[in-house]
């Protein structure tokens, strides 16, 4: 009832109205039963409990606790598969094999009633009757049963030429089919209604599941062409920065001129002016994808890196100013890693490691520190300083 009670908002106005006074899902006679330890076991009762083919969980402890007395009964509501203690009882044994492996009298009362989604044989072959199916294939069930429904089928098709297996697992079938496909005539051929038998020549044009044919002569015939294309892009940033992107991302990009470079020999690449670049290919389904991919990575390269003009003073004084915050930085984070313990000079356990602030070396007695010290440096570095965009 607790399912029932999570999506309560999923039901209809009137339950939720109900729920807001009262849960209608609390019950006088009718409880929920997590467990057999929950379980009172005192006057009559009636418990709907799972699996229903009795083989473990809480049926099955109930089954044990109360096949002994006569004044018991055991409902088996559905198909119970052929192995299963559900089934064994239903032949109503004088003994069962209890779940330790000890055997008990079976004294309470055993009733099996039909109360299963699945249809029988008459609904079944009146279903195959409407639709005549050329194939039957008959899967999950008892392996006798499913003989006994294959036989009674053969019999029933036996004037058609309807094919029924029964196939084991992982057994592979094979079907064919014939199908037919209507196509259209259009322009010269559909003047004429063809006679019965008669051979319509003409290509023929697929589009998405409609047919046409149409008629071809010399002066309209179809050979293989080639399409190429040509696209400018704005592109305002240094050349070289997009020839560096793209060797990142494609294996292939080589010179092809002056200014120019191709990708995968695909697609050419050209430097058309301080605003604009053009990009060449011979259109096919790789090439297009190629050429997709260069357009996108130029349309980001010019939302990412504004072009910028830096004399060479102003470039040194900003190098300077990124080493000293990279300094601060690789302090804090070595400070974070081994401890606030002076300038540079790394204490841990009683080693001592001395570490150059501008040459990364690294001496100390302790091996283990010393590498610990290096590597951790060395990431950090990398991390904080920033990359070079080379300009050629």
């Amino acid at each position: 009832m607790a399912g029932y009670q999570t999506y309560i908002n999923s039901m209809n106005e009137r339950i939720r109205n109900q729920f807001s006074n009262s849960s209608p899902f609390d019950f006088k006679h009718i409880s929920p039963l997590k467990s057999i330890e929950n379980f009172n076991d005192v006057g009559p009762s009636v418990v709907m409990a799972s699996p229903s083919g009795l083989q473990s969980g809480l049926s099955r402890q109930l089954f044990e606790m109360w096949c002994y007395d006569k004044i018991n009964a055991c409902v088996i509501p559905g198909y119970v598969v052929e192995g299963m203690l559900a089934k064994t009882i239903i032949n109503e044994p004088k003994e069962v094999t209890l779940m330790n492996g000890l055997t008990a009298p079976l004294n309470m009362q055993v009733h099996y009633m039909s109360f299963s989604a699945h249809a029988d044989f008459a609904q079944t072959s009146t279903f195959l009757k409407e639709l005549m199916p050329p194939n039957i294939i008959l899967v999950h069930g008892e392996a006798n049963e499913m003989g006994r429904l294959k036989q009674k089928l053969i019999t029933q098709f036996a004037d058609g030429n309807t094919k029924i297996i029964s196939p084991k697992n992982c057994q592979s079938v094979e079907m064919y089919f014939n199908s037919e496909k209507m196509a259209k005539t259009i322009g010269r051929l559909a003047e004429k209604t063809p006679e019965v038998g008669e051979t319509v020549s003409g290509l023929l044009v697929k589009k998405a599941f409609t047919y046409q044919i149409m008629m071809i002569s010399m002066s309209s015939c179809s050979y293989p062409q080639n399409i190429s294309q040509r696209i400018t892009i704005d592109h305002t940033g240094a050349f070289g920065v997009l020839k560096h992107r793209l060797k990142q991302m494609f294996e292939s990009v080589s010179m092809n001129g002056c200014p120019a470079f191709c990708v995968h020999e695909r697609l050419t690449v050209e430097y058309e002016s301080e605003k604009h670049i053009s990009l060449r290919w011979r259109s096919d389904p790789i090439s297009d994808m190629v050429s997709d991919s260069v357009v996108a990575l130029v349309l980001n390269i010019s939302r990412e890196i504004p072009k910028v003009v830096v004399e060479s003073e102003e470039a040194t004084k900003t190098e300077e100013e990124n080493n000293k915050k990279a300094e601060k930085v690789i302090h804090a984070l070595l400070v974070s890693l081994f401890g606030e313990n002076g300038r540079l000079i790394i204490s841990v356990d009683g080693n001592v490691a001395h570490l150059g602030k501008q040459s990364g070396n690294v001496e100390s007695e302790n091996e283990g520190l010393k590498e610990r010290v290096r590597v951790a440096f060395q990431r950090i570095e990398n991390a904080v300083k920033p990359i070079p965009l080379s300009v050629s």
